[in-house]
């Protein structure tokens, strides 16, 4: 089951999620969502853990616990809505102006 871990430290590391989500059951994997230009934590991340009932455990004892005095929102995650991409909400417009318009 994967997890979404909301309002992190942006002091947070994937070893940090994996330690508090550990007390739980067997963690699969931990990932705090970095920034791709500054490599800085975007304040959220996800967890997956195999077993569901021990992932429902973990987000009923860790929502709303103060973590780095920063109160998670840990949720079970959502799949992406399709043709969602990366950077959504900008209707296909670029920052270099639309396609016909570009000269390379």
């Amino acid at each position: 089951m994967r997890i979404f871990v909301g309002n992190l430290s942006f002091e947070s590391t994937d070893s940090d999620l994996h330690t508090a989500f550990a007390e739980y059951g067997q963690v699969t994997s931990a990932q705090v969502v970095k920034d791709r230009d500054t490599n800085r934590s975007r304040g959220f991340g996800f967890v997956e853990m195999q077993d569901a009932s021990q992932a429902k455990a973990a987000i009923a004892g860790l929502n709303g616990k103060e973590v780095k005095g920063r109160a998670l929102t840990v949720n079970e995650a959502r799949e992406r809505s399709e043709g969602a991409g990366p950077r959504g909400g900008q209707g296909g417009s670029s920052r270099f102006g639309s396609r016909q318009q570009r000269s390379w």
